[in-house]
C-alpha cells in the first residue's frame, strides 16, 4: 500500500527544491523587464532583436506557468487527501491516489531541467543524422531515427527546420541535418549523441535475413550572436550546385543548393533546402557556426578533462534497438530499456533521455 500522505509531502519537498534552483522569483523578474521591452513601440524596427525578446518572454512565462500549475496540483492533491481523511470520503482517496503517478512524473520531468547547466543547455538545437555500416539499410535506419527525432519533437509542439537532406539512392537517406526550437533542446537531445544499433529482419533482403545496421547520431548548439565565431572567407570555399529529391531527380531548376568546406578544419556543411542561393548559404553558414562552436568547446573540454584526469567516456555506440528475435530498445550507458520498440521509433523517448540527463549528471 502506498503511504499518500508520505508520496505528497516528498513531492511537495522536491518541488520546492526544484522552485529554488530554478529561481521563480527571478524568472518573475524577468518577465516583468521582457514584457516592459516587448512592448516598446519601436521593438520591431530589429527584428531579429525582437525576435529574440519574444521568444525569450514567451518561453519564461512558460516556465513560470509550469511550475506553478504544478505547485497548485500538489496542494491541491494534499488538501484533498486531508479532506478525505477527515470525512472518511473513499472517492476523494481514490482521485489522490490516481493523481500520484502523473504529480510524480510531471516533477520528475522538472527535476531534470535543473540537471541542464551546461553554458549551451539552454539554446535550440541542431541534429545531424548519418548512415554508417549496414548498406541499404543503414541509409533507412538513418531516415527512422530522423522521423522518431521530428515526431518527438511534434509531439511537444517544438517546431523544427530540416537545413539539408542527402537521400540515399536506393532507399532512406545518407544524412540529414535539423533545427529543433524549444528552450534547452540541446541540453536535452545532447545525450541522444552517438551511434545507434539496429536489429531487423531486412526488408531489402530478399532472403529475409536479420540484419545489424548503424547511424550516427550528432547534436550541436545553435549558435548566437553574441557567439562571435570568427570565419574570414579566405578560410571557407563556396560551390553551388541544382538540389536534388529521393532517388537524384532534381528538384530545382537553378543552382540554388550551396556546400562550404571550411579549410582549415576540411569541415563540409551544405544546405538546400531554402528556395534562394542566399538564404541557403546564411543557413549553411550558421551550420558551420555551430561546428566549430562545438569544436571549440570540445577541445576546452579536454583541457578541462586532462587536468581533472577524469577519464570518463561515454564510448561511441549507445543504444540498440531489436526488432527481431525478439522486441527491445536498450540504453549501453543507463541500462534503461522498454519492450515496445515501435512506440520508441514514433517518438517516445523522454524516458530515455531523462535516463540519460540523470546518467550524465552522475558520470
Amino acid at each position: 500500500m502506498t503511504d499518500v500522505p508520505a508520496e505528497l509531502k516528498e513531492l511537495s519537498a522536491t518541488l520546492s527544491s526544484v522552485e529554488a534552483v530554478l529561481d521563480v522569483d527571478r524568472l518573475r523578474r524577468d518577465a516583468a523587464e521582457l514584457e516592459q521591452r516587448a512592448s516598446a513601440p519601436d521593438l520591431w524596427d530589429d527584428p531579429d532583436n525582437a525576435q529574440q525578446v519574444t521568444s525569450r518572454l514567451s518561453y519564461v512565462q512558460g516556465e513560470i506557468r509550469r511550475i506553478e500549475d504544478l505547485r497548485r496540483r500538489v496542494d491541491d492533491a494534499q488538501t484533498l487527501w486531508e479532506l478525505a481523511e477527515a470525512e472518511d470520503d473513499a472517492d476523494s482517496r481514490t482521485e489522490v491516489e490516481g493523481e500520484l503517478e502523473p504529480l510524480r512524473k510531471a516533477v520528475d520531468e522538472l527535476e531534470v531541467r535543473t540537471l541542464l547547466s551546461g553554458a549551451y543547455d539552454s539554446r535550440d538545437a541542431l541534429v545531424t543524422i548519418r548512415a554508417e555500416a549496414g548498406g541499404v539499410d543503414a541509409a533507412d535506419w538513418a531516415e527512422m531515427l530522423m522521423r522518431m527525432y521530428l515526431r518527438w519533437a511534434e509531439r511537444h509542439g517544438y517546431p523544427t527546420d530540416v537545413l539539408d537532406t542527402s537521400y540515399a539512392e536506393e532507399a532512406g537517406i545518407k544524412s540529414a541535418t535539423f533545427e529543433i526550437h524549444a528552450p534547452y533542446a540541446y541540453g536535452t537531445l545532447s545525450v541522444e549523441q552517438g551511434t545507434h544499433r539496429l536489429v531487423r529482419i531486412s526488408p531489402f533482403d530478399n532472403q529475409g535475413r536479420r540484419q545489424t545496421s548503424f547511424a550516427g547520431v550528432e547534436v550541436l548548439p545553435v549558435v548566437e550572436q553574441s557567439d562571435h565565431v570568427d570565419i574570414p572567407e579566405d578560410d571557407i570555399r563556396v560551390d553551388v550546385y541544382r538540389s536534388s529529391g529521393p532517388g537524384g531527380q532534381g528538384v530545382n531548376t537553378t543552382d540554388s543548393a550551396v556546400r562550404i568546406t571550411h579549410l582549415p578544419t576540411g569541415i563540409v556543411v551544405s544546405c538546400q533546402n531554402e528556395r534562394s542561393q542566399i538564404q541557403n548559404r546564411a543557413s549553411a553558414m550558421a551550420v558551420l557556426q555551430a561546428k566549430l562552436l562545438e569544436r571549440r568547446r570540445q577541445e576546452e573540454q579536454a583541457a578541462l578533462d586532462a587536468l581533472k584526469d577524469t577519464g570518463t567516456s561515454w564510448g561511441n555506440q549507445m543504444r540498440s534497438y531489436v526488432l527481431h528475435p525478439y522486441q527491445m530498445v536498450k540504453d549501453l550507458r543507463t541500462e534503461h530499456e522498454v519492450g515496445n520498440p515501435q512506440a520508441v521509433l514514433d517518438g517516445d523517448i523522454d524516458d530515455f533521455i531523462e535516463a540519460g540527463i540523470r546518467w550524465r549528471r552522475s558520470a
